[in-house]
């Protein structure tokens, strides 16, 4: 506006000089009016074009706050933060981003915090005499979904204002029930046979129980079966552990799958199992290499076959498919004619030590890890795991592993033309 006055006022005098001029030389009151006319709309036309020119910069200035930040920038740092964020002031919810619309509600803005969150805690600290005056935390359930954690962080800004930021807390509470829950379902599972062991280990100790053949022959069998039980409940618990130490490094090794897959049925059919004789296998001979490591690919099978040997009624085929499929993935699917699985069962088969019937698994001689190891392997290698089950028809368990791609310039960078693996054509590299 400074630059405005000025102009106005140097046109002004140069116009009372011109007028000033024009009398002297005429002495015309009627030229020297007529000038000093000329000179006055002159001044209104060089105010009303600067002024238009000023105007533009003054409205688009983002009008500040208190606190000298404009409220476009408060908005866009809002829309940054990727977690529900709100800006609380007086006890009303002033300003949030989109997240917090979509987690609170689009009519939030300008409503009382206390509608908003209805969380005791939150409130004390965002509204009322206890008004956090220093960074704050408090965790709230039921936001969003039901049994949905949060975690609010409450940071106090300038005049009084609070900034308000929730962090999803659910998928770390549901890793630290997992976690609990495993130590105590694999304390449980190590304890039962534990306690069986140790009771008729005091039962031969018995002069009397402990001196009849028979009597020790039978409880020396169950404790050997109980032991190989806990064997195998520590090599699953192992084979685990090395698999999820691995699941950030993907396997990069090309795996001749046909003969890995009819080399696993060969164990069963000369193993102590009969049923072994059972499994029919459908390979596809010209099948490609998976990319993966192959001691996990035949822990995979033999999970995946011994399970359907198990629960498959006996004197029926367990069918042992591998095909080519398509996404440039091998497809891997071991059907049984069992009972089924009912469809409420089917999205927790993975979990951990998760049994449908575990008097029955127990029985059987299984740990209740077979199937989470099957999980993690196929997640390592970028695979695909599906349950199709038909209660009083059988289950069928797919996995779909993707085919080996030599990476581009890999045989340069060995510096010899190396020869494709078996079973790999020119146009499926």
């Amino acid at each position: 506006m400074a630059r405005v006055d000025r102009s106005i006022w140097i046109l002004l005098l140069t116009g009372a000089l011109a007028t000033v001029i024009v009398y002297a030389l005429t002495g015309s009151a009627e030229a020297t009016l007529t000038s000093a006319v000329a000179c006055l709309f002159g001044v209104a036309l060089l105010f009303d074009a600067l002024e238009r020119r000023a105007t533009p910069s003054l409205i688009s200035a983002p009008a500040p706050d208190a606190n000298g930040a404009s409220l476009s920038q408060i908005d866009t740092l809002l829309q940054a933060l990727p977690h529900p964020s709100l800006i609380v002031e007086r006890g009303r919810i002033e300003r949030c981003n989109d997240a917090a619309l979509a987690l609170l509600g689009r009519h939030i803005i300008g409503q009382d915090v206390r509608l908003a969150l209805r969380h005791p805690a939150a409130i004390d600290l965002l509204t009322g005499p206890n008004q956090a005056q220093a960074p704050a935390r408090v965790d709230i359930i039921g936001l969003g979904a039901a049994g949905q954690s949060w975690a609010l962080d409450i940071q106090p800004i300038a005049n009084g204002r609070l900034l308000a930021l929730l962090f999803d807390q659910s998928d770390k509470q549901a890793a630290e029930r997992m976690r609990v829950d495993f130590v105590a379902n694999a304390s449980h599972e190590l304890r039962t046979p534990l306690a069986g062991i140790l009771g008729f280990i005091e039962t031969l100790r018995d002069p009397v129980a402990g001196a009849d053949a028979a009597t020790r022959e039978r409880f020396l069998t169950i404790m050997d079966g109980e032991a190989r039980r806990m064997q195998r409940l520590v090599d699953d618990l192992m084979s685990l552990s090395r698999i999820e130490a691995d699941k950030y490094r993907s396997p990069d090794q090309p795996v001749a799958f046909a003969p890995l897959v009819e080399e696993v049925v060969q164990v069963f059919r000369q193993g102590q199992n009969k049923r072994g004789q059972d499994i029919v296998t459908q390979v596809d001979p010209d099948l490609p290499p998976v990319r993966g490591d192959r001691a996990q690919l035949s822990q995979l099978l033999h999970n995946l076959i011994s399970n359907a040997l198990k629960y498959g009624a006996a004197g029926t085929a367990v069918t042992v498919r591998a095909e080519p499929h398509e996404r440039n993935m091998v497809l891997l699917a071991v059907s049984d004619q069992g009972e089924g699985i009912p469809p409420e069962h089917l999205p927790r088969l993975t979990e951990r030590f998760y049994r449908i019937d575990s008097s029955r698994s127990r029985a059987m001689g299984g740990t209740g890890l077979g199937l989470a190891i099957v999980k993690h392997i196929v997640q390592r290698h970028g695979g695909i795991l599906q349950f199709d089950s038909k209660v009083g028809v059988g289950t069928t368990v797919r996995v779909e592993l993707p085919v080996f791609r030599a990476l581009a310039g890999e045989d340069a960078a060995a510096g010899t033309a190396r020869a494709a693996p078996a079973g790999v054509t020119e146009s499926q590299k």
